[in-house]
């Protein structure tokens, strides 16, 4: 890579701003790069495009009540900067440590907010990207080239979520809001609220507005696995009882819980009876004697533990809601929506004041932007992927997309190490490109789908498993989900293995 200082180039509709590394997104992965990108090239040029009004991505657009983190903070939180709080955080105390690693780090100089990316075009005759966004508040288009396009812009659409379509919500005399598009005038006070999902958005949101409510009910198809614990972790407290480090405690704490996390990951596949059986037994012992029904109907999956992420409920805070007997669960099947609320296939009514869909994301490849290649429109869906990170035949991108059974930065560290090492590479050569290429001996390679659905199968991803680029039959051709193999494989990836092809 060649490193050249930020320049304007004069053309005749506009200024076109050149960089090294263009990175799509100012959330907790485009942070995260941001940062690597700063301690270990420090001479590269870079420039961060958001399309929101600041940092933060998800804890920035989502802003339904009792909004948190479903992993803990020790792992979610960056390697780098230890975690000093509870566990389980909220939006405004992740914005909070994000913005101090902005500050300490001196990381807004490079961030260009309110800019919506439009289009990402690859000339082979000049090894650059274009990119053109729209300045939102302006909305006039900016123009830039960089030779590295860095995607951490996330894996779902922040301009809405996903709603079924119902009959009948036409009918409906009440309010119908989605969390991702939580409106401000909202009033939840005496109301009758029904809830449909029972994943982490569900788990969070039921017991913050409980008490506000006359009532609320979780509606779900099929039940959900949840993990319950304190919000707090022992051995951290305990030292910093005895005045260790706090870089010390972050990195102890963050080690342990990897290896529990490992443990029993492994173990949903080994035992997956025995780990189910623990996880209703949390769960029978927040609701207390009296509540077997409960658990056998409401909380008790037909699938085995991990096919489906599983969110940790702080405190209870959701089975205590519902112990209380503020919040209820009903397992059925919509029919449709009346004036008054919801009939469930059973023919049974829920009578309802609002209902709040929490019914998952739309999947975003790649940010919903429009890629050329030398002048043809790229399809995702034609390629495949290079370890979750790159794509064949698309030169010099790197896309970061997290763990599902760990926590999601964890990978933004692993795919950040492996990108400032490819450059490092690349400018050591004296290349200008680099694009994945199947070798010759795979040319035959049977391709799969992105993600087994045996092993991983949310709604969001089979609903748009088609929009995404292949797998193979090799580790190297796939998106693993296993951070304890990748931590060691991703420092030990030639970067002059035949895959990389270089120019």
């Amino acid at each position: 890579m060649n490193v050249t200082a930020p320049s304007r180039t004069i053309s005749a509709a506009q200024a076109v701003e050149h960089f090294d590394v263009l990175i799509v997104g100012a959330g907790i992965s485009g942070i995260g790069s941001a940062y690597q990108l700063t301690k270990q090239l420090p001479d590269t040029t870079f420039v961060v495009l958001e399309e929101q009004e600041t940092f933060g991505g998800t804890w920035w657009t989502h802003k339904y009540p009792g909004i948190r983190s479903d992993s803990d903070l020790h792992t979610f939180g960056y390697s780098f900067k230890p975690w000093v709080g509870p566990p389980i955080a909220t939006a405004d105390e992740i914005r909070a440590y994000m913005g101090e690693v902005i500050d300490e780090n001196d990381l807004a100089r490079h961030i260009r907010y309110r800019h919506r990316i439009n289009s990402a075009k690859w000339s082979s005759e000049t090894n650059l990207w274009t990119v053109e966004s729209v300045d939102k508040d302006s909305g006039e288009t900016r123009t830039f080239t960089a030779n590295f396009l860095w995607m951490c812009q996330g894996y779902y659409r922040h301009s809405e979520g996903y709603t079924p379509e119902w009959q009948g919500t036409a009918d409906f005399k009440g309010r119908i809001v989605h969390p991702q598009r939580w409106p401000e005038d909202i009033d939840l006070t005496g109301k009758q609220v029904v809830v449909i999902g029972s994943g982490a958005t569900a788990a969070t949101l039921i017991p913050n507005i409980a008490n506000q409510c006359e009532h609320v009910t979780m509606l779900q198809r099929s039940p959900t696995y949840f993990r319950t614990g304190r919000n707090a972790i022992e051995l951290a407290e305990e030292l910093r009882r005895l005045q260790v480090k706090e870089e010390w405690i972050h990195e102890i704490v963050r080690r342990k819980i990897l290896f529990e996390q490992d443990l029993f990951t492994r173990r949903s596949f080994t035992e997956p009876e025995k780990v189910k059986q623990e996880l209703l037994g949390g769960i029978r012992a927040a609701l207390g004697p009296g509540n077997e029904e409960i658990v056998e109907k409401h909380f008790t999956p037909s699938y085995r533990p991990w096919r489906q992420r599983i969110a940790f409920v702080p405190d209870a805070d959701l089975f205590e809601a519902v112990k209380s007997g503020k919040a209820s669960v009903v397992t059925d099947e919509i029919d449709r929506f009346t004036k008054d609320g919801i009939l469930l296939k059973s023919g049974e009514t829920l009578k309802a004041d609002i209902i709040i869909t929490a019914t998952g994301f739309n999947l975003n490849v790649l940010g919903d932007i429009a890629f050329e290649i030398d002048g043809k429109p790229l399809d995702f869906a034609d390629t495949v992927t290079y370890r979750g990170v790159m794509f064949t035949g698309v030169p010099n991108m790197a896309w970061v997309f997290g763990y599902f059974r760990a926590s999601w930065t964890l990978r933004t560290d692993l795919v950040a190490d492996f990108v400032c090492r490819l450059l490092g590479h690349m400018k050591k050569k004296g290349v200008r490109k680099v694009v994945p290429a199947l070798r010759p001996q795979e040319g035959n390679m049977p391709l799969q789908a992105w993600i087994d659905p045996e092993n991983f199968n949310p709604g969001y991803m089979m609903r748009n498993m088609h929009l995404l680029p292949k797998r193979g039959d090799k580790p190297e051709w796939q998106h693993s989900q296993d951070y304890w193999a990748e931590k060691d494989q991703f420092p030990a990836i030639d970067l002059d293995d035949p895959a990389f092809v270089y120019n």
